[in-house]
């Protein structure tokens, strides 16, 4: 269940990235958090690599998870919202985010750590046919791709990198080492492994002293790599690279790891950039044009101490980030950063050896190595072994507050509330905040959301019924707009499981009380989120009741219309039929799991993937080949409304526990114990399965009692249409669904489920 704060949030910083100084911005909030101040995460991925440790990844010396911190759960222990989607920009004038997927977040405060990428573009070819080590996410794709591949390749096997700066060294050696394991188990010869590194620059690792040049380049040429220095590349093609002095290479991949670029979108912010598009900063890690914002790591010049793009600068800027987000939110003065001179670079070749770089010194050897893995695994145990978090015990306080207005209304939102009217929302807060949303238009509404009158009118099509339903529950993300996306779907579950189509949809929501700005957004950002889903199901808002409370809610009352003589009733299974669910289960366990932080962020993202898929055209793929039965899962979870459909249908049925598709990780949270707080209600109904005492022990005998939320359909269909009617489901984006069991006839036993 998500977090309620104990006061108002008072002002919001918006991180912008999930970067090596980001991170240690969540750490450093979370072990001394300011009261009344709201840090929200927008990042693409979930899970944010270390770069120190890609190199070792790529040999094989780490897997996915010791590489890559999981923004998602180090969010949450900080408390932090975490909105997984990409910043295409910045209105300043307005202090918003603009993001792809989602409306723009207001800021007070905003940083951007978003790293940077290698540029492609001045080059032909390379956008198209090179794969770019960043972002790193894309990169992983083509490597496991590549280690696919090597498994079918037949012959010699080309390989390019073109940047042989330590970013590049790093990397074809430890693909050299990977690939070179890779034939070996496959009983194929690694002398058909070709490396090819190819610069601009004379100088192997130029950035680097003399002695470490001479160790490293040693080190490629007796691994065989053949060096192209001094020869850019000026065209990529397909399996060719070209260089200016005319020569030409067939490849069968190249690989990229240029000087970084910028982003292009930032030019469009008004920020002060650097020639190459980077922010320019101050040394308080401001940018030079807005105080407002800050820039950190790659994507940050600090004008004052120009330093080359190295991670150990944005670990270091870290901490004194996070220390001047917290001085500027609370109306103090920013203190400058001054970065070291010199700093320890620890070059791995890929055979578990590295060479140590600082300054003037170089050295090498297995216990270097040996010791940049000590390091490398002491910095990740710092954000992804974290710790229990006692509850706190700070008292309220406005300090965050920066005008008088705003202290006003805190202290008012902080004081008692007198609960009248039903706690209403300020008319003016949801006025503002519902003006910006656009139900869909439908000739069936007479008077709805945007009429001044007291109620919806609506006309009922002659030969229609109408179908009636309400589902309302509490958040359980810190996002709103994927929160108000998912209750809506949520909501319209019952009416798509009875065959109908939804006309139109009554909102109750409650909102934390704050202060009136925040709160607007709230509404806004959940009531957007909703009305995207409900408008694409055809569905109008019509109205609603926003009132204040503890924690954020929101539920629908729906009506649909249907065809008299063509309702999915649960009573309709018939002996032969085969029972179809169409979503994975796992939803509560993974919930129950995420706040104690034992759930993986990736986890999580597929969950809520999954309840965001509406069930609309699963049951319009049930109904063309003729279920008899449907309903959806939800907090009964899969037994109990199996049990629903069993009972007045007079039948029994069959459940294959090997069958049920799960959510990744679902099988993990339950195989620790981690079960949803409504599952020992929902496990009173295990007397409706005659074999229970000998399934009991099943691993997956705790996910039938697992309740759903936005679960998907279970129907009856007729056994001679299942096999088509699966892969019409898969087809149709339900690529979980998935056949379960099989409807028997009524027998002797007094429990209806029998499970196989």
């Amino acid at each position: 269940m998500m977090r309620s704060p104990e006061q108002p949030v008072l002002r919001d910083i918006v991180l912008i990235g999930g970067g090596h100084s980001h991170v240690g911005v969540l750490r450093r909030f979370a072990m001394k958090p300011v009261p009344g101040v709201r840090l929200t995460v927008i990042c693409r991925d979930t899970h944010t690599p270390y770069s120190g440790m890609l190199p070792g990844y790529v040999a094989g010396h780490y897997n996915y998870d010791d590489v890559h911190i999981d923004l998602r759960r180090l969010a949450e222990f900080a408390g932090a919202r975490f909105f997984r989607d990409e910043a295409l920009g910045i209105d300043r004038s307005s202090q918003q985010v603009l993001c792809r997927n989602r409306p723009p977040v207001p800021y007070d405060l905003l940083s951007i750590n978003i790293g940077s990428a290698p540029g492609l573009r001045d080059v032909p070819g390379a956008d198209q046919y090179a794969v770019p080590v960043k972002p790193i996410h894309d990169f992983n794709n083509r490597w496991q791709a590549l280690l696919e591949r090597c498994e079918h390749h037949q012959g010699p096997l080309s390989i390019a990198v073109v940047g042989a700066g330590a970013g590049g060294v790093e990397l074809i050696l430890a693909m050299q080492y990977r690939l070179r394991q890779v034939f070996k188990s496959l009983n194929k010869d690694p002398r058909q492994l070709r490396f090819h590194l190819f610069d601009a620059d004379s100088t192997l690792v130029p950035t680097h002293n003399a002695r470490v040049r001479a160790r490293l380049e040693s080190v490629v040429r007796d691994r065989g790599i053949r060096l192209h220095l001094g020869d850019p590349v000026v065209k990529v093609s397909a399996n060719q690279i070209h260089t200016a002095g005319g020569s030409s290479l067939a490849v069968n991949e190249t690989l990229w790891v240029t000087r970084a670029g910028a982003p292009g979108w930032l030019k469009t912010t008004g920020l002060a950039l650097d020639e190459d598009g980077f922010i320019r900063t101050r040394d308080t890690l401001q940018t030079e044009t807005d105080d407002r914002i800050f820039a950190a790591g790659d994507i940050a010049h600090v004008s004052e101490h120009p330093r080359e793009k190295a991670g150990v600068f944005a670990v270091r800027q870290g901490p004194p980030l996070a220390d001047n987000l917290r001085r500027v939110a609370l109306g103090q003065t920013p203190r400058p950063f001054h970065p070291q001179r010199h700093w320890l670079a620890l070059i791995s070749t890929g055979d578990r050896y590295a060479i140590a770089s600082r300054g003037a010194l170089g050295f090498g050897g297995r216990w270097v190595w040996r010791w940049k893995d000590w390091i490398d695994r002491r910095f990740m145990a710092r954000f992804n072994d974290l710790p229990a978090m006692a509850e706190s015990t700070q008292q309220p306080d406005t300090s965050a507050a920066l005008n008088d207005e705003d202290a006003a209304q805190a202290i008012s939102a902080l004081a008692m509330r007198c609960g009248g009217c039903g706690a209403k929302v300020g008319s003016t807060v949801l006025s503002r905040a519902l003006a910006r949303i656009q139900p869909v238009e439908r000739d069936d509404i007479l008077v709805g959301l945007h009429s001044p009158d007291d109620a919806a009118v609506l006309a009922v099509p002659d030969g229609k019924a109408v179908v009636q339903t309400i589902d309302f529950f509490r958040a359980f993300i810190d996002d709103p707009y994927v929160f108000g996306r998912i209750a809506a779907n949520h909501s319209l579950g019952d009416v798509f499981a009875m065959g109908a189509e939804p006309q139109s949809a009554t909102a109750i929501a409650t909102v934390p009380a704050g202060i009136e700005s925040k709160m607007e957004d709230l509404v806004f950002q959940m009531m957007k989120g909703a009305v995207d889903v409900l408008n694409s199901a055809g569905c109008a808002l019509v109205g609603g009741h926003t009132g204040e409370g503890l924690e954020l809610g929101l539920g629908f009352a729906v009506n649909g219309l249907v065809d008299p003589d063509a309702i999915l009733r649960k009573d309709g299974l018939r002996p032969g039929n085969v029972l179809i669910l169409t979503k994975p289960l796992g939803t509560g366990t993974l919930f129950a799991a995420y706040p104690r932080l034992k759930a993986r962020g990736r986890w999580i993202d597929g969950a809520l993937a999954q309840m965001q898929v509406s069930n609309q055209r699963a049951a319009q793929c049930l109904k063309e080949f003729g279920a008899t039965a449907c309903t959806d899962v939800t907090g009964f979870g899969l037994l109990g409304h199996l049990v629903e459909m069993t009972r007045p249908s007079g039948v029994d049925a069959e459940l294959a526990l090997p069958s049920l598709p799960l959510l990744e990780g679902a099988e993990e949270t339950l195989k620790d114990g981690i079960l949803s707080s409504l599952q020992p209600a929902n496990v009173r109904l295990r007397r409706a399965i005659s074999n229970q005492a000998e399934k009991a022990n099943d691993p997956r005998y705790p996910i039938l009692f697992d309740p759903q939320t936005a679960g998907g359909l279970l129907a009856g269909v007729p056994a001679d249409q299942a096999e088509e009617c699966l892969a019409a489901l898969k087809e149709r984006g339900y690529g979980q669904a998935a056949i379960i069991g099989k409807i028997l006839e009524a027998g002797d036993e007094l429990a209806p489920i029998r499970l196989v």
